[in-house]
């Protein structure tokens, strides 16, 4: 009897969570918001040096950062977000704008890189200079596209 109430429960309890979906904040419980926040808006990419070359859409490595040249982003994506699938695939599909490469982080696995940024919610993007200091950042959770990448670019 108490073995049917167990499988019970956790069948409610993860159905609950599946309903959820990425849509209510990991840390915080909190809506997502509907614009994109920023924050330091004193330091900006060169959109000059950046127009010159094609976008590149890569899974974040340590060390990365420090290694590419021109404007980065990370992208916090977790494979079970829709919100995240589908700036994933517009990015498959279109590439990351020119001079930006946009960099795949597990929302999940990258807890250290979540804090470091104050990432709570998935389809984050954070700008980061060469040295991987935080220059801006951009919920994209209500329009998960190229288009709003591009816009939220500082």
């Amino acid at each position: 009897m108490h073995r049917r109430t167990f499988s019970a429960a956790a069948v409610v309890i993860g159905a609950a969570l599946a309903l959820t979906g990425c849509a209510t904040a990991a840390d915080t419980g909190s809506p997502a918001p509907s614009a994109p926040v920023s924050s330091e808006p004193s330091a900006t990419v060169d959109a000059d040096a950046s127009a010159s070359t094609a976008g590149s859409y890569v899974e974040y490595s340590d060390g990365a950062i420090e290694a590419t040249s021109g404007a980065k982003a990370l992208f916090f994506h977790a494979d079970w977000c829709p919100q995240c699938r589908s700036l994933d695939e517009d990015l498959e599909a279109r590439g990351a704008p020119d001079g930006l490469t946009v960099f795949k982080v597990d929302f999940d696995d990258r807890t250290d890189l979540r804090q470091k940024y104050g990432v709570t919610l998935q389809t984050t993007i954070v700008f980061v200079d060469d040295s991987g200091e935080k220059i801006s950042s951009a919920v994209l959770y209500d329009d998960p596209s190229v288009d709003s990448l591009l816009a939220a670019i500082p």
